[in-house]
């Protein structure tokens, strides 16, 4: 029969008799003596350093996935860690809780978005709560709380005072099944990422926030982040934008404004052969009023997004408007084309084109047969299409010069620059200018589960923000949905009110926060629970955050905002800090196994690997997968993220109650590092359960015996000293790799090195039991940030009062049980190893070497021949060099 230990069975524990480790009932009353403790509430101390450890707030979506366990436990680890090096940490939890999937569901199933919600946020709380995070939950809240969203609201009535805030009409995504807008990044192949319909371009009145006056801040800024990862910062970078350049002025034949266009490259103005514009460019409408197929061709421009990845991949497409620029410099009549790649929302919504140094201009050029000018030239160089690209990408070339450009001719790309601005510059036809390719943020969206957006319309008045004295704006949370359309749009009555500044009649806006609103500065609310305000003074004892947690497709959009909204509220007076976290770590996602089978139309069926089973081979390859259910063959689909789209999930809650919430936090932590994708393995968690259950067995077995004595380092013998040095070094690694490093995986597998020479260390006299004892409590509280609810027992196992482990300290290091009184040194001959030598700690090169050349291993490979060298590299070998 096999022994229970080894089948990984479920809640009965594993093994047999009465002090069995049963990580049920370990973690039960765990958890319960936490909570009636109230041991992880924290409050404000000056006498001690604080450490806030943040972990991006998750979705309410129902239940909680790997990639949820994994970010919290890498949260949870390092919190227990900075708790037992005497820090004050906070630790929160809340909810992001308004969002589109809501409401899709509710549209679904039938129910207010609200319940939905609600209920989730139940089930997934407790969810939490079973895998033993040390959070302080007293802080807790739900965004889509009136108590949590009034304080948006209120700050961005005063963001609209101040200018902040604003709204103008906006060329958007538009989806036309959800029926809203959609940022750059959820439009996929010209389609909405949800839905798969084809995305519009619609122009409609939006609200934004000005962040673009924050664009060069933002952008210097990263350089005060060193514990942010380069990934993320160079992202920000890029997507800030910062380009030095001229905007020129064109005129435009019969027009009374000019056409304005920003270049970073004014040395090639002279190779302008045609100026490119929007579909939504005044110009281009103004053109299409007598022009029907110009019209026609606006028309089709509508169709498809705005995002700059769809635009570069489409095919190039124009028609000419019939009108023609002057070129400034020469005079000569330029045409004006419409171009599909341009857009109305990225700089002035025209592009002076120089095809003969620009991939887009140059196959615009060559599909409707405009001209193509060389302006720029190498030295000893021929200009062909293979080199132009690359010369226009260089400008910092010594080698490359200006050509066919008048007073330009022979200039390098600075002096070219310097001498078409001051030209223009004295014409008034150009002027030197910064810009970022960031744009404003677009801050409303059309649904209806979402912070109402607090204006009053008056056709008198124009937009009023809501009095202060009157906010919150409630959003109504008992709803019925007709459709997609929001509810807040198709009920008069919500919307009727009146104009706070003449008293006449006036609407509602419908418009509803997008909801990286709320999560911009959720991190905030936080510090201070409670608060009239949005924060109070309580914020800049815990700001910035010390530690954030989450995954790095968040890099742009919700860090670029978050650190933005924090600017705002340092210069409200809120906050004192510059940015919102000194620290971020961006961890990897959890993937695993897909299988499937394909359908007579090409479909798939994807199936979940816990209905699978794998076969293998007599060497453990794997050769095929069937289907429980049926014994019959599934296609193995490869490794993929984690997704319900793939049916690859593994129910966290599953793993828990067959193993217990340490081990799936063990498994989490141990099977790869933090940055890089966990692949799912339940062998690999089995292989954890037997690592605590040997452990479990180690500590009570040892508790066991009648006493234990005290550590007397002048008595150790070498067996003891080497087992308490590796002790001591573990305690060195686990510090550093869970401090500095966050090298989770290394510190677990230090500690399980540790626990097999517990384990074959046999010696049971006083001092052999002693270092034991010293080891074994050790790992304790080693463990106690990765498995916590096992080392809560375990410490009283070993004779301790009940404690909460994190109010004691982090074993010391004792240096002089680092101290070696001998070294193992490896021997190679010629490179080879031939045999390994102790030598004194205190050895010198010479003695090493003697001992080395006088061991009988070593001599016999030297025999008849004559040693030439010997290298004694101190602490780790001796190579002999002999021929």
């Amino acid at each position: 029969m096999q022994n229970n230990d080894e089948q990984g069975s479920p809640s009965a524990g594993t093994e047999a008799g009465e002090n069995a480790y049963r990580p049920q009932a370990v973690e039960a009353a765990a958890q319960q003596y936490w909570a009636a403790e109230r041991a992880y509430e924290v409050t404000e101390d000056a006498s001690r350093p604080k450490f806030y450890c943040l972990s991006m707030l998750p979705y309410p979506s129902g239940a909680l996935h790997m990639g949820h366990v994994r970010n919290y436990t890498i949260g949870d680890v390092i919190s227990r860690f900075q708790r037992m090096q005497g820090r004050n940490v906070l630790q929160p939890m809340g909810w992001d809780a308004f969002g589109l999937p809501a409401e899709n569901a509710a549209i679904k199933n039938r129910t207010a978005p609200a319940k939905w919600t609600y209920a989730n946020i139940e089930h997934m709380r407790g969810q939490l709560k079973s895998l033993g995070y040390a959070i302080d939950w007293s802080r807790e809240f739900a965004t889509c709380r009136p108590d949590y969203y009034v304080h948006e609201q209120r700050m961005f009535v005063r963001l609209m005072k101040k200018g902040i805030a604003y709204r103008k009409n906006s060329v958007v995504n538009w989806d036309p099944v959800d029926q809203t807008v959609l940022a750059n990044e959820q439009v996929i192949d010209g389609r909405g990422w949800r839905t798969g319909a084809l995305v519009e371009k619609r122009e409609i009145p939006q609200w934004f926030l000005k962040i673009t006056d924050y664009a060069q801040e933002l952008l210097d800024g990263l350089d005060t982040l060193p514990g942010w990862p380069d990934a993320v910062k160079t992202m920000q970078r890029n997507w800030i934008g910062r380009s030095e350049g001229l905007e020129i002025h064109f005129a435009v034949e019969g027009e009374a404004e000019p056409l304005t266009v920003f270049t970073t490259r004014p040395d090639t103005l002279m190779g302008v052969t045609f100026v490119s514009i929007a579909g939504e460019h005044p110009l281009a409408v103004k053109a299409a009023e007598s022009n029907p197929e110009l019209a026609a061709f606006l028309s089709e421009l509508r169709q498809g997004g705005v995002s700059e990845a769809e635009l570069e991949t489409q095919e190039k497409r124009g028609m000419a408007t019939g009108l023609f620029a002057i070129h400034p410099v020469t005079g000569d009549k330029v045409p004006v084309w419409v171009a599909n790649f341009v857009l109305m929302g990225y700089g002035t919504g025209a592009v002076m084109a120089v095809p003969g140094h620009d991939e887009r201009d140059f196959e615009f050029a060559n599909k409707y047969g405009l001209p193509i000018r060389q302006v720029i030239a190498v030295d000893g160089e021929s200009y062909d299409a293979s080199h132009w690209q690359e010369w226009y990408g260089d400008k910092t070339r010594a080698d490359m010069r200006v050509v066919n450009s008048g007073v330009l001719d022979g200039k390098n790309y600075r002096e070219a620059f310097d001498t078409i601005a001051e030209v223009l510059g004295k014409d008034g036809k150009g002027e030197r200018r910064v810009n970022y390719r960031l744009r404003d943020w677009g801050v409303s969206r059309q649904r209806y589960w979402g912070c109402p957006i607090p204006v009053i319309r008056c056709a008198k008045c124009g937009d009023v923000p809501v009095p202060e004295d009157q906010l919150p704006v409630l959003l109504p949370e008992d709803v019925a949905f007709s459709g997609v359309q929001s509810p807040i749009k198709a009920d008069p009555e919500w919307r009727k009110t009146s104009c706070p500044e003449c008293g006449g009649a006036a609407e509602r806006e419908t418009d509803t926060f997008d909801t990286f609103m709320e999560s911009s500065w959720y991190y905030a609310r936080y510090t201070s629970p409670g608060a009239a305000e949005q924060v109070d003074a309580r914020a800049n004892y815990w700001l910035p955050v010390d530690q954030y947690i989450g995954g790095i497709e968040h890099a742009i959009l919700h860090l670029l905002y978050f650190r933005f909204y924090h600017k705002l509220m340092r210069d409200a007076g809120l906050v004192q800090s510059d940015e919102p976290a000194t620290n971020l770590l961006c961890q990897g996602m959890v993937i695993a196994e897909t299988f499937y089978r394909e359908n007579a139309d090409g479909s798939k069926d994807w199936i979940n690997p816990a209905d699978v089973e794998i076969q293998r081979d007599d060497k453990a390859r794997v050769v095929g997968a069937l289907l429980k259910a049926d014994g019959q063959p599934v296609a193995i689909g490869g490794i993929e993220k984690m997704s319900k789209s793939k049916n690859n999930g593994v129910d966290p809650q599953s793993m828990v109650g067959k193993f217990g919430a340490d081990t799936v936090r063990l498994f989490s932590m141990f099977a790869a590092p933090p940055e890089q994708s966990l692949e799912w393995s339940e062998a690999g968690v089995e292989g954890m359960a037997r690592f605590l259950r040997r452990f479990w067995r180690e500590v009570t077995t040892h508790a066991s015996q009648p006493d234990h004595p005290v550590v007397d380092p002048a008595a150790l013998d070498a067996g003891q000293k080497a087992l308490r040095r590796q002790l001591h070094e573990t305690i060195q690694k686990v510090g550093d790799d869970f401090g500095r490093r966050h090298a989770f995986n290394t510190a677990i597998a230090a500690l399980m090195e540790l626990l097999n020479a517990v384990g074959k260390f046999g010696d049971m006299s006083d001092q052999g039991r002693a270092v034991r004892h010293e080891v074994l409590e050790a790992m304790v509280l080693l463990l106690n940030p990765v498995t916590p609810h096992l080392s809560h027992a375990l410490w009283q196992v070993l004779g301790h009062p009940e404690t909460v482990l994190e109010t004691l300290p982090w074993p010391a290091v004792d240096e002089s049980a680092l101290v070696r009184d001998s070294l193992t040194l490896a021997v190679q001959v010629n490179g080879k190893l031939r045999a390994t030598i102790e030598v004194p700690a205190s050895a010198g090169k010479d003695e090493a070497e003697a001992m080395a050349c006088a061991h009988p291993q070593v001599l016999a490979y030297l025999e008849g021949l004559t040693v030439r060298k010997v290298i004694v590299v101190p602490g780790k070998i001796v190579n002999i060099v002999a021929g």
